[in-house]
């Protein structure tokens, strides 16, 4: 019986795109089964490792990860004996939890085992039985992640320097006059009942931590659309078939004014008759979390 070749990485598209979202440095990846402390079960994941953050996929071709981990704080890896054969389990003991992970082979569980040591203990471990091209690939890996700490430092104490400006900036910013704090039913309402104001509404998510778009489209009748934006880091993205990431909020009622060529027009108008709400125009936009439900 042949081996089992090892996971060709993802193609150089399905890369960048990844890369937009975050710009973190890619050390390591492979397929993972992890286990949560809310998981019932494993979870068969497309794993990154980039920086000190896995990045977890549904699958190789999945430029959106549905779950991310923080390792920088990993206080142990501890292995377990595992009854199934040809396969490495071990757990990531974290200051709030214990994340256990399983690899499909031996060889894949010491290469995991080697890199993630590496990036949080800023070593490279000892105890993994790994050929001598590995090795070198985690001295490579060292050298690379003590520079991104080092300017990430530097970076963060420019940003300090700064903070009492870019708040006073910030509270100076409103939210794009489109927003709402209307549900996805109000919305809809609004748009139809006031096709003069216009077209697009900005609105929290229906999780309350993401964003999303209401569009009223007139083409042989009208039609009601709505797109998922999420935000991730600092950044956001729009949930198209090719997904968009954009700076601010801003930027994303633009992509669609000029994606449309002007027929998307922001729905602008000082008090909400049928629903009673005003644009939030309190200029501090929330750094919100990834979730994956519907807009």
């Amino acid at each position: 019986m042949m081996a089992k070749k090892p996971p060709k990485p993802a193609p150089r598209r399905i890369f960048q795109e990844r890369l937009k979202i975050t710009a973190l440095p890619l050390y390591f990846e492979g397929f993972l089964l992890v286990k949560r402390s809310g998981y019932r079960e494993y979870e068969h994941y497309w794993t990154e490792l980039r920086g000190t953050t896995l990045f977890f996929y549904t699958d190789k071709k999945s430029t959106i990860y549905i779950d991310k981990l923080d390792i920088i704080d990993l206080t142990c890896l501890t292995e377990q004996n595992s009854t199934e054969k040809n396969c490495a389990k071990f757990t990531l003991v974290l200051p709030k939890e214990e994340v256990q992970l399983k690899t499909e082979n031996t060889e894949s569980g010491e290469e995991w085992r080697g890199f993630i040591l590496t990036v949080t203990e800023l070593s490279v471990p000892q105890n993994v039985s790994l050929l001598p091209g590995q090795v070198i690939k985690l001295h490579e890996v060292l050298e690379r992640e003590k520079k991104r700490r080092i300017e990430t430092e530097q970076s963060t104490s420019v940003e300090k320097e700064k903070e009492p400006t870019e708040d006073y900036v910030d509270v100076l910013n409103p939210m794009p006059a489109c927003f709402y704090t209307v549900s996805r039913k109000e919305a809809t309402e609004m748009l139809q009942k006031n096709p003069s104001l216009g077209n697009m509404i900005l609105r929290p998510g229906s999780d309350s931590r993401n964003y999303s778009i209401t569009i009223r489209q007139e083409t042989d009748m009208p039609r009601i659309k709505h797109y998922k934006v999420m935000s991730i880091g600092q950044n956001y993205t729009i949930e198209l078939e090719k997904p968009v990431t954009l700076p601010n909020l801003f930027s994303v009622i633009d992509y669609f004014v000029k994606e449309t060529r002007g027929n998307l027009r922001p729905f602008i108008c000082s008090t909400d008759e049928n629903t009673g709400q005003e644009p939030n125009m309190e200029g501090r936009s929330e750094k919100l979390k990834k979730n994956p439900h519907v807009a």
